[in-house]
């Protein structure tokens, strides 16, 4: 079952943002007839604007415009894009215009009993969340950010390599929509071109040693604007750059047709199912890299994963020693 549920500062700037969407130019008089308000009003709408980051351009003599439009997420053309499987396992479907984290909302109601197969979207986030403590960047209607609850029974173990898992299903979906160069890297990162194109986060809730709670987020960078995107930290890249025109309603549908039944058979199937899948898509197969924790680092080979999603790292000697996840992360030797 899908269903919007919109609550935010941002509920009474809806009906001017799909007005200018288009990316057209509308006259004040128009936009004010089209709501009912006062031009008076619509200008006071359209001040607030900037304060989500949305650029307005005034054209003198004609009106305003979104320069570029926008694309906006909409529960209708996101259910019909759905593969028939996926929706039947989603049980609700929750779009708001901005939150302060989509995994915050998505972990507070598996806490409070519910959220299992509830999939949140948000145009914009103030508080998104990255690994490793990291903000993530997610400029209003710039990128997909996605958060998946579910439940499952048998304990946290069932869920080594979950990550990576999601990670070759966001892999599989942007294949889809024919992105060149998609590859992954270990534990959580979607790359393209070399660079950060999506993240993984997963948070646990409940019993981890029976019945517990996961909640999937993932940020996905469609367009980004420049500005807001120099505060990010690292390499990065958006589709915009790679294959732009990208319908977001589509990229989102595809990305829960392929997480959702992912989720559903994960407890049966596990890493098992998808590990020859992240190995071919590997960034640093066979490569120098440098694995840092907070107190040392290690260098060597990066050999792939074994069967519960660890990193298989060749030290000097041959020998081959293997890594969780948690706090390590890896960069290519040079990095």
């Amino acid at each position: 079952m899908t269903t919007a549920e919109r609550k935010s500062p941002l509920d009474q700037l809806r009906p001017v943002l799909e007005l200018l969407a288009d990316g057209q130019v509308h006259s004040g008089q128009a936009l004010g007839a089209a709501l009912g308000v006062s031009r008076a009003a619509v200008w006071k709408q359209l001040q607030k604007l900037a304060d989500y980051g949305l650029e307005l351009e005034s054209v003198k003599g004609r009106g305003y415009r979104i320069p570029g439009g926008l694309d906006l997420l909409d529960a209708a053309r996101l259910g019909q894009a759905l593969h028939p499987e996926a929706s039947g396992l989603l049980n609700r479907l929750v779009l708001r215009d901005e939150v302060d984290s989509t995994n915050a909302r998505v972990l507070a109601l598996l806490e409070e009993g519910g959220g299992h197969g509830v999939a949140m979207l948000a145009e914009r986030q103030t508080a998104g969340r990255g690994r490793r403590g990291r903000q993530w960047i997610s400029p209003f209607s710039a990128g997909v950010s996605l958060s998946v609850g579910w439940q499952f029974s048998g304990g946290v173990q069932l869920l080594e390599g979950l990550s990576l898992a999601v990670g070759v299903a966001l892999a599989e979906a942007l294949e889809e929509f024919a992105v060149p160069d998609v590859t992954l890297k270990w534990p959580n990162d979607v790359w393209c071109r070399g660079r950060k194109l999506a993240g993984v986060l997963l948070e646990l809730t409940g019993d981890l040693t029976d019945r517990c709670g996961v909640v999937v987020g993932v940020g996905m960078n469609v367009g980004l604007p420049r500005a807001q995107a120099a505060a990010i930290d690292q390499p990065w890249i958006d589709l915009q750059q790679v294959q732009p025109g990208i319908d977001r309603n589509a990229l989102a549908a595809a990305m829960l047709s392929r997480l959702l039944p992912l989720l559903a058979g994960y407890g049966d199937r596990g890493f098992a199912a998808y590990r020859e899948a992240w190995q071919s898509r590997d960034a640093f197969a066979g490569q120098p890299v440098e694995l840092r924790s907070a107190h040392q680092s290690w260098h060597g080979i990066a050999r792939g994963v074994d069967a519960a999603g660890a990193l298989v790292l060749e030290l000097e000697g041959g020998k081959l020693r293997t890594f969780h996840g948690g706090e390590i992360s890896l960069r290519g030797a040079q990095g």
